[in-house]
């Protein structure tokens, strides 16, 4: 059965962005596959030593996914095929065996603020989708799907985080994310798009909505980020500790997991764990572990008030906006919607019976609301 996968695999579909890439593939037959990936070629090799990306799935998930190329993502989604390690990796190994069909586009993206690793489907107006602290663009997976019939849905890694660049020495706050983003719209030839942010991410679309508002349609704000307005008793300090030094520390896998695993949510595998293997691929990287602390003291440092105040400028924001609440939310608590119905009396505003992260933990309601917020407001 390998054989009738192997064939149908296109490497146009997934920009593999390594010289070669091994996968094992378990529950196909008797004993486990390894798959090299290597230019455009996919071929079985010998299995041995720790594989690149792991995909488990058992013996009649893998007959219907190679019978029916469109079965594998749906498998996925819903937990009868697990994908371990990189994601990045075995989700486009499933994309590019099923290319006629399914209609994923994984590529690397030249813009002028660095490489920017995108995943996409559809085609039409365009709505670019922004992960939170720690996260990738799959974490966007179902909404790249549920968008794709009517829009060019584009997931991406922002600087720092997935398969993009990781400057040592980038600053990673919102206005350092808001012009990678106008930098891609630029790269891929788009005078406005929807944006749709999750978290840090959602505080990312926001910055571009304040600062670049002529290439925003509307916003599709999932728990965002925002400026805290609590005392925050280690900020002296933290103004102090220089984020780099974050590279030289290593990853302390168990407590990461936690942490990892309560931003993501309630939702069970393959999702959390999944997760968790993406926030690693780029935590345990130097780099990687640099840009993570440096995003994350900022939003811990952002100013609420004042003349640059976050809640001060959100004032001026123009764009349509919805704001969507976690009920179960930890980390963006839901009171902060009161805050946002003050600075933003015409916002649309929408709770759901979720944690942090809608897209995953409450698909329905969260996609059909932002199919109705961009045919309200076509960019």
């Amino acid at each position: 059965m390998i054989e009738r996968l192997l064939e149908r695999y296109d490497a146009r579909v997934f920009e593999l962005g390594r010289p070669e890439a091994r996968l094992r593939i378990e529950g196909l037959a008797d004993e486990p596959v390894d798959v090299l990936l290597a230019g455009d070629q996919a071929r079985v090799v010998p299995t041995e030593g720790r594989p690149d990306a792991l995909l488990r799935a058992d013996r009649a998930t893998w007959a219907s996914l190679i019978d029916d190329p469109r079965a594998g993502m749906e498998a996925f989604r819903r937990g009868r095929l697990r994908v371990r390690r990189d994601l990045h990796l075995g989700v486009g190994f499933l994309a590019a065996t099923a290319a006629q069909h399914a209609g994923l586009r994984f590529a690397t993206v030249d813009t002028a603020e660095g490489d920017l690793s995108t995943l996409e489907a559809g085609e039409g107006p365009p709505v670019v989708l922004l992960h939170g602290l720690g996260a990738t663009k799959v974490s966007f997976l179902p909404t790249v799907a549920a968008l794709a019939g009517s829009y060019r849905a584009i997931a991406i890694d922002l600087p720092g985080f997935g398969d993009s660049d990781k400057p040592l020495t980038g600053a990673y706050d919102a206005a350092f994310f808001a012009r990678a983003v106008v930098a891609l719209l630029d790269a891929l030839g788009f005078e406005r798009a929807h944006l749709v942010g999750n978290s840090m991410g959602g505080r990312v679309a926001i910055e571009v909505g304040l600062t670049a508002p002529e290439r925003v349609g509307a916003l599709g704000l999932l728990t965002p980020s925002l400026a805290w307005l609590r005392d925050r008793p280690w900020a002296p300090l933290l103004r102090l500790v220089p984020p780099q030094l974050g590279a030289l520390q290593p990853a302390p896998r168990g407590l990461v997991e936690a942490i990892v695993g309560r931003a993501i949510g309630r939702d069970p595998e393959p999702w959390t764990a999944a997760g968790v293997d993406e926030f690693l691929r780029s935590y345990l990287t130097p780099a990687g572990r640099a840009a993570f602390y440096a995003a994350a003291r900022n939003i811990y440092l952002e100013e609420p008030h004042g003349e640059d105040g976050f809640w001060t400028r959100l004032a001026a924001l123009r764009a349509p906006s919805l704001f969507v609440w976690g009920r179960k939310d930890t980390l963006v608590p839901i009171k902060f919607a009161e805050h946002v119905r003050r600075v933003l009396p015409d916002a649309e505003q929408l709770e759901l019976d979720c944690g942090h992260v809608p897209q995953l933990e409450a698909p329905r309601e969260t996609h059909a609301a932002l199919a109705r917020l961009f045919a309200e407001h076509p960019a």
